[in-house]
């Protein structure tokens, strides 16, 4: 049987097993096919049972040349990998070519940023709506600026924000794993792996937390529970702000300013990390801010910064610009 026909019928043998053993649908199974289709386009004559490991790769590197993008060549992979294992078991082949063929890692999404300007409009404008709310909730607009500038001073995830009380307590009826020291123009935070870090407050923040604190008692009930009585920030019912919550308000709240893109707390956080590695340049401290533990997991704004650089760059260059 010529080479090619056998291939043909290796392959027909290996989608017929995915189709009655394994119960693939029509629809996975022609994915499957094109996917050893171009193999076999790739062989250019070569038996597929003759392929070795070199030739995979070599045909991973020219499927990568042609601008395939990491998913669909890992796909891909995916279906000759399990196109010779089959053959493996058949003892068609003695060795599969594909065993030590890794799929290459995909890219990570870069975090969204905001631009400076959006960011400090974001947590210090409030919109008309907002404006005509204060007379009839000006607790509610308070608490709002307050963890919002919170949030992008200090670069908090929105669960290390809902954990801050007023102050540190250790009592019977209540542990801290977070609190303010307003003094100080600081915050003590309990993140990721239980690991505490101490971050420093800006001032546009401070403002905003003496003018929520000065009327958030208002909002305390005499049944309020220990967690709640000293919780930071309280909802309208007077009980600590939630995750959620907070992701609703901030929401809600870009909406209202016509801000073109849907905004949340993370981004704020990301937002701080890509600001201050702009202005300082200083990844270590920006580690020590975030609370990560590996410096590895810092780096990812260094390209947000680039990006950064490369957009001012295609912007103001003479050599940059379209022609």
């Amino acid at each position: 049987m010529p080479a090619q026909n056998r291939d043909t019928a290796q392959i027909d043998g290996y989608l017929d097993m995915l189709a009655g053993q394994r119960k693939l649908s029509d629809h996975t199974v022609e994915n499957y096919r094109r996917d050893l289709d171009q193999l076999l386009l790739l062989a250019d004559g070569t038996p597929l049972a003759a392929l070795k490991e070199t030739d995979i790769r070599r045909f991973s590197a020219i499927l990568h040349s042609k601008g395939l993008g990491a998913r669909s060549i890992s796909r891909r992979l995916s279906a000759w990998r399990g196109f010779y294992h089959w053959l493996l078991e058949q003892s068609v082949i003695a060795v599969d070519p594909t065993e030590n063929i890794h799929a290459p890692k995909k890219n990570k999404p870069l975090p969204k940023a905001l631009t400076v300007d959006d960011a400090v409009r974001l947590v210090a404008s409030t919109s008309k709506e907002e404006q005509s709310r204060e007379k009839e909730q000006p607790t509610a607009i308070l608490c709002d600026q307050a963890m919002f500038e919170l949030l992008y001073s200090s670069g908090l995830r929105v669960s290390e924000l809902t954990d801050l009380d007023i102050h540190a307590v250790h009592n019977q009826n209540h542990q801290s794993i977070g609190w303010l020291n307003l003094d100080e123009k600081e915050i003590t935070v309990t993140g990721k792996g239980n690991k505490t870090r101490t971050v420093p407050v800006g001032d546009a923040a401070v403002m905003a937390l003496r003018k929520w604190l000065a009327v958030r008692d208002t909002l305390l009930k005499t049944d309020s529970p220990p967690d709640s009585r000293y919780a930071l920030f309280l909802n309208t019912q007077g009980r600590r702000m939630s995750p959620r919550m907070v992701q609703l308000r901030l929401k809600a709240h870009a909406e209202r300013l016509g801000l073109p893109m849907k905004v949340h707390p993370h981004m704020l956080r990301h937002s701080f990390a890509s600001h201050i590695l702009q202005s300082s340049g200083d990844l270590r401290a920006v580690q020590e801010m975030l609370g990560h533990a590996s410096i590895a997991s810092t780096q990812i704004y260094t390209s947000l910064d680039f990006q950064h650089l490369a957009q001012v760059y295609d912007a103001a260059h003479p050599h940059a610009k379209k022609k």
